[in-house]
């Protein structure tokens, strides 16, 4: 494991995702920054973070064993091995909200970015971003959207913080190796957000319904059942609560 720290710089998965091309970088190579100035999210949504209050780090992954219909279940690991650690830290009323954010109740505390490098069939490589709003109190213009600080009501160390991550996301990519992906999807299922509860749902079309999610597709798609339409699958973006 090799942690490279810098003060500032645009986004964490870029930066890594350049290195990568240049050089033999080990498994579990980490970039973290003091200072994200242009984080990006899902289909490069924005991602800001107040700087040198949160943690914002990626992590390379080359030692796979996967296969790219087995995508999902690295979405899973990750997801999960956040979700344990901040169940350590007894952050209160914790889900996982499809496809990979954090919740407490319902605001979001933490975003994850998942970009995954392929050929022939295989899975080469994966690098995982992630923003965790740790000692940020402040959120202007967004309300659905919180920190550790806010919850806990204390400043946690952010170096104590990223190593307590970092391990437990080896446990959970050492359970992906060994194929336990019953057991991941599983968990996951298990802390889904309003997983089987009926809910109001709006779909990029403007269409809105009530539906509850029932589970995620092989694909790695929400799926998600209505009264009128059976069960139906939906991609990210494709579909939000309201």
């Amino acid at each position: 494991m090799k942690i490279i720290k810098l003060d500032a710089i645009d986004s964490t998965n870029s930066f890594l995702k350049e290195l990568n091309k240049d050089s033999s970088l080990e498994n579990f190579t980490i970039v973290v920054t003091k200072n994200q100035q242009k984080g990006r999210g899902q289909r490069d949504a924005n991602w800001y973070s107040e700087p040198f209050k949160n943690l914002t780090f990626s992590v390379l992954v080359n030692e796979l064993k996967l296969k790219t219909n087995e995508a999902k279940y690295i979405n899973f690991a990750v997801s999960l091995a956040i979700f344990k650690v901040l169940e350590i830290y007894k952050i209160p009323n914790l889900f996982i909200k499809w496809p990979n954010d954090i919740m407490s109740a319902n605001k979001k505390i933490c975003g994850i970015l998942i970009e995954n490098s392929l050929s022939n069939n295989k899975i080469n490589n994966s690098i995982i971003g992630i923003g965790l709003n740790v000692n940020q109190v402040n959120f202007p213009n967004l309300e659905r959207v919180s920190s550790l600080n806010n919850i806990l009501g204390y400043e946690l160390n952010l170096d104590d913080l990223l190593i307590d991550l970092i391990k437990q996301l080896k446990f959970q990519f050492e359970l992906l190796n060994k194929k336990l992906f019953s057991n991941l999807e599983n968990e996951y299922l298990a802390v889904l957000y309003k997983k089987d509860i009926p809910s109001m749902f709006k779909t990029d079309k403007g269409i809105t319904f009530l539906g509850k999610i029932i589970g995620i597709a092989t694909n790695g798609n929400l799926l998600v059942e209505s009264e009128n339409n059976g069960v139906e699958e939906f991609a990210i973006k494709e579909i939000s609560f309201l």
